[in-house]
This record gives structure tokens, C-alpha cells and sequence, in this order.
């Protein structure tokens, strides 16, 4: 080529193109660089031989092997549910109390319980059972209906206030239709003092929640687990600790609703889930 000369800085012959007095240097790639990029090209056509790869109308090549990741993935799945199903037959012909005391399945209930609550129960309780407003936190010891093995199976079973016919159910009055509102504004400030322990019989609202809440939150707001009457003496509240939350409740309660469980599914997870839940830190 008439413009091939050697470059006079890196000592390198030039390929005789020239654009604005720029001149391309003629450096090929090493051997063992095309060497390998021709082993690759080998390589790829007999990717396409053996394995499933070129698309056709009704499908796709099944190449010499005949290989399906799908039907590998298939395969490993059955042998997981043939494990899974073993494990889940012993939890369903124990109690979950039964099943703490195991240690193997107490790992496995675990982890089968953590799975089905971050599917099913997170979303309302939050990660961990930390709750929130609305939802009670699981991760304390402050129970509701009860925290024993056995209660928070029935609860997650039955559900409360669902429709089950074993559900869980408990009502609070609308009591701005008993009550006026610097009654339920003087009730309100007795409960606030209540829960910080600081309450006095002498508080205008002390006779008034012994006239209308005593009956199920008990005489000191002890709470009473099997009406589900909620403990009023400290300060962790369903919705907020808040004097106008709390007037708005007494005044126009909120009634949560959580689903029966048993319907939706097997037995074996709903123990898996009791376990789970009973061992987030505050089961009884």
C-alpha cells in the first residue's frame, strides 16, 4: 500500500490509512487471542448439536442430549416435595408442643413457619412481628387472646371475627351513644393515666370506667383474654397511646378483622406458623 511506513515514535508499521493527518497504526491481535476466538466459534457449534437451541414453528431443537433444565429443575422439585411431605406427615400427627420438644422438627417447623408467615402474615403483623397500628405486635408478651401454643393456633386457625363459625369474636360499644363527650373526654384522660400507672381514683373518668369498662378490661385494666379486652394498664396500645386516638376509639370503636387461616391452609402449616409465632419472643 503506497502510505505504509514505519512510525517514527512507537516503531510500528502503519496500514496506510490516513484521515486528517491521523495515521492507524497496524497492530493485529496476538494468535493466541484469534485462537481462542476461533475456539470459541468451535465451540458454540457444538453447543448447538448437543444441546436444545435453535427455535422452530412448534418448538425447539432437542439436540444430541436430549437436555432440559426444566425437566432437571422438575425432577429436583418432586424429590424436595417427597422430602418436604415426609417431614410435614410427622408434624401433622403431633401437637405443636409436641413438635417444640423434637429438635429436628423444631428446626424444620421453624423454618417452614418463618416461610409461611413472610408470605402470609407479614404483610400485616410486619417483618418479625413487629406490628403495627391496627395489628397487634407478635414479637412481645402482650396477648390479646392468649399466647400459649395452643391459643395462637386457634387464633391463626379461627381467625378473629372471620367467618368461621370457631372465630374468635369480641365487640366494643359505641359509647358516644351512652356517653357524652366530656364524658368520654374525662374516660379518655383516665385511661392515658392509667397506662403511665399515674391514675387516681379521684379522676373524674375513674367512675366512669368502672361504671362501663371494668366488666372486660377488668377493675385496674388487667385485661380479660377470653371476651379479647385488651390490657389498658401500659402503655402498648392496638392503635396509638394518643388522647384523641383513644377518644375516637371509646367513642366510635374500630373493629379489626383477621382471616380463619383454615381455610386457606393445611394443618401442618398453620402448626408450623403457631410454633413460629410462639417463639418470635413473647409466647407464653
Amino acid at each position: 500500500m503506497a502510505n505504509v511506513e514505519r512510525d517514527p515514535i512507537s516503531g510500528q508499521m502503519t496500514t496506510g490509512h490516513e484521515w486528517d493527518g491521523i495515521k492507524e497504526l497496524n497492530t493485529p491481535l496476538p494468535r493466541w487471542w484469534v485462537y481462542i476466538f476461533w475456539a470459541t466459534i468451535v465451540w458454540s457449534v457444538g453447543y448447538w448439536i448437543v444441546y436444545p437451541a435453535w427455535p422452530t414453528l412448534s418448538g425447539h431443537t432437542k439436540g444430541l442430549w436430549n437436555y432440559s433444565s426444566r425437566a432437571e429443575l422438575a425432577a429436583e422439585m418432586k424429590m424436595v416435595a417427597a422430602d418436604r411431605q415426609a417431614w410435614l406427615a410427622k408434624i401433622k400427627d403431633l401437637s405443636a408442643a409436641e413438635i417444640e420438644k423434637n429438635p429436628d422438627l423444631l428446626r424444620y417447623a421453624m423454618a417452614g413457619g418463618k416461610s409461611a408467615f413472610g408470605e402470609n402474615c407479614q404483610p400485616c403483623h410486619g417483618a418479625g412481628g413487629a406490628g403495627a397500628p391496627g395489628y397487634p405486635a407478635l414479637g412481645d408478651d402482650e396477648w390479646i387472646w392468649g399466647g400459649s401454643l395452643a391459643a395462637i393456633e386457634q387464633t391463626i386457625a379461627h381467625g378473629v371475627r372471620a367467618e368461621d363459625s370457631q372465630t374468635r369474636i369480641s365487640e366494643m360499644p359505641k359509647f358516644s351513644d351512652s356517653l357524652k363527650a366530656p364524658e368520654i373526654d374525662a374516660l379518655a384522660d383516665y385511661l392515658v393515666a392509667l397506662a403511665s400507672r399515674k391514675a387516681a381514683e379521684t379522676m373524674p373518668g375513674a367512675k366512669l370506667f368502672a361504671e362501663n369498662c371494668v366488666a372486660c378490661h377488668g377493675e385496674k385494666g388487667e385485661g380479660n383474654r377470653d371476651l379479647g379486652a385488651p390490657r389498658l394498664d401500659n402503655a402498648l396500645w392496638l392503635y396509638s397511646g394518643d388522647k384523641a386516638q383513644i377518644v375516637a376509639q371509646i367513642a366510635t370503636p374500630k373493629h379489626g378483622v383477621m382471616p380463619a387461616w383454615s381455610g386457606r391452609l393445611d394443618a401442618a402449616t398453620i402448626k408450623q406458623l403457631a410454633i413460629y409465632v410462639h417463639k418470635l419472643g413473647g409466647g407464653e
